[in-house]
């Protein structure tokens, strides 16, 4: 065989092994991505009602006859609660589309009915369905506190004597959780410290708080909001931990770890902050340090969870308000 003939010869397998990898490219069709766009099933949703309680869920369903942008508002009819779910496919399924009874924001969605209404982008066009709420979400976690009786006995509390001083459970029916939160303010202008409240492990029974071994997979949460205008207040949590297990916390030789949330970066709304147990740090002054225990992070010894309230004292009265402490495992918590 001459070069001529070799080289035809591997232009032509060239060819032919460049069109079967087209023809078996995984990558999308061409009439998936510049096809006549045309809605091939209608809207719908995968039930009627739904008892978001028990741990139901809700998904929706819908086909077109090429990929598009979508988006499905989910907006309660007695609340300004809302939740949307965007995607790009050319199906819209339980694999994409799961409503587990979350908000996008504040304020969560209790019972009633709600408007469900899906938006393609390619088209503009909107399709709506109903769908009523028997039963609303409840958080899935290990509840520290959601002041919805007040002030557990069992918790330790205490407040300056100063000027305009609250650290008290209010009640305006409608907040994240429940009807009830803690509104933390006052005016000390002799100290940092405003107030505080330490939730001892001994408060939530034989097992404590009950938490696992893993600090990777474990959030602390917490929903907070500021009053408008006011950025000077500090909400410090400490962790603290009985590494050897004798029924007290030893500051000088066991592990105290902490998150500092402070009121500049608070917002007038209610906003759910979480931390994974493994980001806390052990703290002097706001300053990272080093830890005076093992220095490692376990959850399952924590002994007492304290918030402090505070405020640099030449900075005037000061005022946040707190609701729906818990851990969460797997993921932070959702509204």
């Amino acid at each position: 065989m001459n070069i001529r003939k070799i080289i035809t010869f591997a232009l032509v397998l060239f060819a032919f092994t460049s069109c079967e990898r087209e023809e078996n490219s995984e990558g999308p069709n061409l009439d998936d991505l510049f096809g006549e766009f045309k809605v091939l099933d209608n809207f719908e949703v995968s039930a009627a009602s739904v008892d978001f309680s028990t741990g139901e869920q809700v998904f929706f369903t819908s086909r077109f006859s090429t990929i598009s942008a979508w988006e499905i508002t989910i907006e309660s009819t007695t609340s300004d609660a809302k939740k949307v779910i965007e995607g790009r496919s050319k199906v819209i399924d339980a694999s994409n589309s799961i409503w587990d009874g979350s908000a996008s924001d504040f304020p969560s969605f209790g019972t009633g009915l709600c408007t469900v209404t899906l938006l393609v982008l390619e088209d503009s066009s909107k399709q709506s369905k109903d769908v009523t709420v028997t039963g609303a979400r409840v958080p899935n976690g290990i509840v520290v506190a959601n002041f919805e009786n007040g002030i557990n006995p069992d918790w330790t509390l205490f407040k300056q004597a100063g000027a305009n001083m609250s650290f008290v459970t209010r009640d305006t029916g409608v907040v994240p959780e429940g009807s009830k939160y803690l509104d933390m303010g006052g005016e000390v202008d002799w100290d940092w410290l405003i107030g505080l409240i330490d939730f001892p492990a001994t408060a939530y029974g034989v097992n404590g708080f009950g938490l696992n071994s893993n600090p990777t997979d474990l959030y602390f949460n917490l929903i907070l909001r500021k009053k408008p205008g006011l950025t000077n207040g500090i909400i410090l949590f400490q962790f603290k931990e009985d590494e050897n297990e004798d029924g007290t916390f030893t500051e000088s030789s066991e592990d105290m770890y902490s998150v500092e949330v402070k009121g500049k970066d608070l917002t007038d709304d209610w906003s759910v902050y979480s931390i994974k147990y493994t980001d806390l740090k052990a703290l002097v002054n706001g300053a990272p340090s080093t830890p005076n225990g093992n220095g490692q992070h376990n959850p399952d010894m924590l002994h007492t969870l304290s918030c402090l309230f505070l405020a640099d004292p030449s900075s005037g009265y000061s005022q946040a308000d707190m609701d729906l402490l818990i851990f969460t495992e797997g993921e932070a918590l959702k509204l």
